[in-house]
């Protein structure tokens, strides 16, 4: 594997391109959402279903203007999957106190039992990648895929996290 720094950043058009990594990721990806993808297919729901559900779960109290910050999709789009995960109960939405305009989403016990079941999926998978690696080693995983993510959106995400990257 060769060393590929700041290729994304620098407007040098004859950089190397990574395909080995560009590609690791492809068939990551495509095998991390795999495993929540069959359970969601029984219940008629698919990837936006799960991405709305995991961060309700994981944020209790989230407006939607948030989540629409978070999942950088149009009103329009999160409106269609919010109804289905509301009407089908595995979403609330509570009237806030302060602003009785706010709407704060929560997940019902249902909702909740579907996210954690969907989480173990893909922990077993991220867990089982990172056996053996050392805790530098998994530190420096997330750095990578941290240093993946839109310099102008990383102050939105990594507060987020549990574990400082």
């Amino acid at each position: 594997m060769h060393s590929h720094r700041n290729e994304a950043t620098g407007g040098d058009q004859a950089a190397p391109v990574p395909y080995e990594l560009i590609e690791l990721l492809f068939f990551a990806y495509r095998d991390f959402v795999s495993d929540p993808d069959r359970i969601l297919a029984d219940y008629g729901f698919g990837r936006a279903h799960h991405r709305v559900l995991h961060f309700v779960e994981r944020r209790p109290g989230l407006t939607i203007a948030e989540l629409l910050d978070i999942l950088q999709i149009t009103k329009q789009s999160l409106n269609r999957v919010l109804k289905e995960l509301v009407e089908t109960g595995f979403v609330e939405q509570r009237t806030g106190v302060q602003d009785k305009r706010q709407r704060h989403l929560h997940t019902t016990q249902a909702g909740q039992e579907l996210a954690q079941r969907l989480a173990q999926l893909q922990a077993r998978r991220v867990n089982g990648a990172l056996a053996g690696i050392s805790a530098e080693g998994e530190r420096a995983v997330a750095r990578y895929l941290a240093g993946l993510i839109d310099p102008s959106e990383r102050h939105k995400v990594l507060p987020h996290l549990p574990e400082p990257v």
